[in-house]
């Protein structure tokens, strides 16, 4: 639910009745303000907002038309009448947007906003791969930049990722470019994986003698790599009661130790709908705020200070700068957004 009133002095009150444990009030009267700001520039412009879930709880709880999962909402904002896209995420999201939406302009607020996992991996690193591996499919995460999409066969999402690998006819696949969602894939459907950029025997051709199902590469989330079991099993030994969600890019040992691992939008309707009273969430910590704001009832444990630096670029002061100006904008190639377009509709046809 939107918070921003048809005043500024509305759009403070509802901020606050919403944020008051989270923002400062100094903070909320200045940042309510800026977001009727652009509330109105955003009907001018005939603009559509996004927000990711990792935004932090002042811009994600006032100027979203829709919030989410990166392609979810880009998805959403294809099905609009809207001229512009204001993606409110890093830039691989934005042009995935673009991908959707060819004819819309879709604007970033901050052109730092970047991705380590994305930036793990070129087109050419792919294409290298496909040598490498002649004929094996190729599954991409969709949190990747359009140029690595365009080399895919087929994308997936956190949470379909092993329904896709299963989905394709073939003893080998290339799984791209996460390596602990790969191996946390693996785990799922039973498969082994090796990571040839790191893996010391030399040939990995079929009939060496290597098993091997899942051929993955060694790129990661700087901020999901870093929990740890032990964060685990210290917070268990304090708060037995605590449901633990983690990402599926967390590595494998936190993910089976976790009660639930599952994308931000599955952890999100996972404490929506659960009855339990107490999470830890591994996952960047801006959403733990955003999901109490929202479920007040319950308990998010304050013990995570991880931040996504590129998330975190994002601002209602560059949101509003952004409108203001039309920047800053994203293209995609035609040639590469039609070639990552066929990747992501393969995934959407499966499901």
């Amino acid at each position: 639910m939107q918070l921003v009133g048809k005043t500024v002095e509305a759009t403070y009150n509802a901020m606050k009745e919403r944020l008051k444990e989270f923002v400062p009030d100094v903070e909320l009267r200045y940042k309510a303000e800026l977001a009727w700001r652009i509330e109105q520039l955003k009907k001018e412009k005939n603009a559509v907002i996004l927000g990711h879930n990792y935004m932090e709880p002042a811009l994600y709880h006032t100027v979203p038309d829709f919030t989410g999962d990166s392609l979810e909402l880009s998805r959403k904002a294809a099905t609009t009448d809207k001229d512009i896209i204001v993606f409110c995420g890093v830039r691989f999201m934005a042009e995935t947007a673009k991908i959707l939406s060819p004819d819309k302009t879709v604007l970033i607020p901050s052109p730092k906003a970047g991705c380590s996992l994305a930036e793990s991996i070129t087109a050419k690193d792919v294409r290298s791969l496909k040598s490498r591996f002649p004929g094996v499919p190729v599954v991409t995460y969709v949190n990747t930049y359009a140029e690595v999409k365009a080399e895919t066969d087929i994308c997936c999402t956190s949470s379909n990722a092993a329904k896709v690998v299963a989905s394709l006819d073939s003893d080998r696949v290339i799984f791209l470019p996460d390596e602990y969602l790969a191996q946390n894939v693996a785990r799922e459907t039973g498969k082994s994986i090796i990571f040839p950029t790191k893996d010391p025997v030399k040939s990995l051709k079929k009939g060496n003698g290597v098993d091997y199902q899942l051929i993955g590469w060694n790129g990661r989330c700087e901020v999901h790599e870093q929990f740890t079991v032990e964060d685990i099993v210290n917070v268990r030994k304090q708060f037995p009661d605590t449901i633990v969600l983690a990402h599926p890019e967390c590595r494998p040992e936190v993910v089976e130790a976790a009660d639930f691992s599952g994308s931000t939008t599955a952890m999100i309707r996972y404490v929506r709908e659960s009855g339990a009273k107490r999470y830890l969430l591994l996952t960047e910590c801006s959403m733990g705020d955003n999901i109490i704001a929202e479920n007040p009832e319950k308990e998010m444990l304050r013990l995570c200070s991880i931040r996504c630096p590129h998330m975190n670029e994002i601002t209602l002061e560059d949101t509003l700068e952004a409108l203001e100006k039309t920047q800053y904008v994203v293209d995609v190639p035609e040639e590469i957004r039609l070639r990552a377009k066929k990747a992501v509709d393969r995934m959407l046809e499966i499901g």
